[in-house]
């Protein structure tokens, strides 16, 4: 029996995270699909397409119109805030991710944080919000549009370095507790902002990862944030940590945010078990051996996968390698669709 869908893209992002109905699972992407290729096909290059609205929504506009994605996501770093804070910026080429120069942190202890009067205008603030508003225009309720803005804990390590931030939570946690909260302030107004601009949903990046910290600090630090967060921003919640992160998921369920985009270092079946209905679920093809370097077969292979555990919904792991051939990112969908027709 051919296969036919009965939603828009938008209903059916926007029923999967709300844990209702869908004619098939949703292809998204919560952090981005972005690759030179793209790129080049629509003459919007790194770093103009993270700083200049137009561009961005050129670009972003491409995991929708190009690839067959449900989502259009239009913040393809982690730094876009962090430039605002006032670090030190690597902007790159287009092969090349923007980074934060971490090597020079901006902030020394709790007195330095501060959040700038004018952060909502910073011009690559500006160049989400704005290409959100481009986009929402082009696009109406077509296609869900995902937002970004970055929890605290990633805030903390662009703004104190990696090691510094770390050594903070042995050493004081209260002070730790205490930057955080006032780290979040950054996450709201520019969650706020994007919703304003229309977005239908947020990811938030927050890169407890455990590669580096335990699934109890996890809980000390940030599961109670990540619940207010939740009750705060006036929209569905996308939570994002790379890494191996099993032994935090049960606390991930708990914070009432509608999904959770996992790493393909925690098993599809060993993540539904681990959050137990609580949340839903967001990936976790492989980014550094599926999709850059393999070929379609073994994406479509890791997209069964999670799709017979159950995965609410289907994505890379993480944003992609930009250097990603189109075929692995087209074959996503198809094996989604594929999937779906199967099961007629």
């Amino acid at each position: 029996m051919p296969y036919a869908e009965t939603m828009t893209s938008r209903e059916r992002v926007m029923n999967a995270l709300a844990g209702l109905p869908v004619d098939r699972p949703p292809v998204s992407n919560p952090t981005n699909v972005a690759t030179v290729e793209l790129m080049d096909m629509v003459d919007a290059p790194f770093p103009d397409a993270c700083r200049n609205p137009e561009l961005n929504a050129q670009l972003a506009a491409t995991g929708y119109t190009e690839l067959g994605f449900d989502s259009i996501q239009p913040y393809f770093t982690i730094i876009q805030e962090s430039s605002a804070l006032g670090c030190e910026m690597q902007w790159e080429q287009k092969d090349n991710w923007p980074t934060v120069r971490m090597s020079n942190p901006i902030w020394k202890g709790e007195d330095d944080v501060k959040i700038p009067a004018d952060f909502l205008e910073h011009r690559d603030m500006k160049s989400v919000t704005g290409a959100i508003e481009i986009l929402k225009k082009q696009f109406g309720d077509e296609v869900a549009i995902i937002g970004k803005s970055m929890g605290p804990w990633t805030l903390a390590y662009h703004v104190f370095g990696v090691e510094t931030f770390l050594l903070m939570t042995i050493d004081d946690p209260d002070m730790t507790m205490r930057i955080l909260d006032k780290l979040k302030v950054a996450t709201y107004l520019f969650a706020d902002a994007q919703i304003a601009a229309g977005a239908d949903a947020i990811c938030v990046p927050d890169h407890a990862t455990g590669d580096l910290v335990s699934g109890e600090y996890y809980k000390r630090f940030l599961q109670d944030i990540h619940t207010e967060m939740a009750e705060r921003i006036d929209a569905p919640l996308i939570l994002h940590i790379c890494g191996q992160t099993l032994d935090r998921m049960p606390y991930i369920a708990q914070t009432g945010m509608a999904a959770f985009h996992f790493d393909s270092r925690n098993d599809p079946q060993a993540a539904m078990d681990a959050v137990d209905g609580g949340i839903g679920l967001v990936g976790n093809i492989n980014n550094p051996e599926t999709l850059y370097s393999r070929g379609p077969a073994e994406v479509r292979k890791e997209v069964y996968a999670c799709l017979e555990a159950g995965v609410q919904m289907i994505a890379p792991e993480c944003a992609i390698p930009l250097q990603t051939k189109l075929q692995n990112l087209l074959a996503i969908p198809d094996a989604v669709k594929d999937w779906s027709a199967e099961r007629l």
